[in-house]
């Protein structure tokens, strides 16, 4: 049967029913009405006690399970989608100059070079009208204008279409290109030696980059395919399908684009870590869940730790949560 709607108040008292203790109830309803029960559904599920199960759940918590603390693990959330937006968006644009610049400079002679079977898949090209340059497409200001100056021109240069299409649509493109040398070459702008290892990375900043802009899950992110083995550094088993691996991954193509970037990127996601380790149960969660460990920048005010602590694992546990619920 399918499930009815529950006013807010059903709602805390479902909650409340299966053992989550709520310190203020006038508060709980405010969040519930703000965030919604479904979407604070996803930050409770690690306090329950069949977690990580979904299909034989009881929905009941553990003991001490606070209403507060999804709260908080939901905050954590928001927090790192905003500081992982704003740095991605720094390898996004980086990515669309240099496949830009690399591909016109190589095709110097055909403006359109995208478009062109020579150089590119068929698939992309098949798809390019209906996909990208659409009728929507050919509304940009800067599409329309061109038009009206050059009407005999199918499409814009690559210079004007390529930098108003989509990070997905860049990354298609770049995976469409028949060149490895040219593949490859980009690839190496970045630091990566193998064109296999650079689509990986590109492809699952990404989907990271979506997740933040789309408002999902993130604490128990975990990438659609297993990040590669290459040059970002991941150490243990559970960091090439986790958060903190990805993070990782952000990291390392951030600092080949701007080292100061990277360290401002560091700086700020140790203070977040800081903020919400201050609090037990939402480190456990962390630790588990995100693989991120308490430290994973020594800023200037902190220690140096020895360099025989480099062997060390940066987490213990390699337990991962999934972001599903029923």
């Amino acid at each position: 049967m399918i499930k009815q709607a529950l006013s807010i108040e059903e709602q805390l008292a479902l909650l409340k029913s299966r053992g989550l203790t709520v310190a203020d109830e006038n508060k709980a309803k405010e969040v519930l009405g703000d965030i919604g029960y479904y979407r604070l559904g996803f930050y409770l599920f690690p306090f329950e006690q069949t977690y990580p199960e979904l299909h034989h759940r009881t929905h009941t918590y553990i003991d001490g399970a606070k209403f507060g603390n999804a709260v908080k693990l939901y905050y954590f959330d928001f927090e790192l989608r905003n500081l992982l937006l704003k740095y991605i968006s720094r390898i996004e644009i980086n990515f669309r100059t240099v496949l830009t610049y690399m591909g016109s400079m190589e095709y110097k002679t055909d403006p359109v070079w995208f478009v062109n079977p020579s150089y590119i898949k068929s698939d992309f090209i098949s798809a390019f009208d209906r996909v990208v340059y659409n009728n929507t497409f050919k509304k940009n200001p800067t599409i329309r204008r061109h038009h009206r100056r050059y009407p005999h021109d199918t499409y814009a240069p690559a210079w004007k279409t390529i930098e108003l299409m989509t990070f997905g649509e860049n990354v298609i493109l770049y995976k469409s290109l028949t060149d490895e040398l040219l593949q490859k070459n980009i690839a190496n702008s970045f630091g990566v030696r193998y064109i296999e290892v650079f689509e990986n990375y590109i492809e699952l900043v990404r989907i990271l980059r979506n997740t933040c802009a789309h408002g999902n899950v993130l604490f128990d992110f975990k990438p659609y395919n297993r990040i590669k083995r290459g040059p970002a550094g991941l150490e243990s088993s559970a960091e090439y399908m986790n958060l903190y691996g990805s993070i990782k991954v952000v990291r390392y193509l951030l600092g080949r684009v701007s080292k100061n970037r990277e360290r401002d990127m560091m700086t700020e996601l140790q203070s977040i870590i800081d903020k919400y380790y201050s609090y037990p149960e939402i480190a456990d969660v962390l630790n588990r869940c995100s693989g991120l460990p308490k430290e994973v920048y020594q800023t200037e005010n902190k220690p140096v730790k020895p360099k025989e602590s480099k062997i060390l694992k940066l987490f213990q546990g390699t337990f991962c949560c999934s972001n599903k619920k029923s």
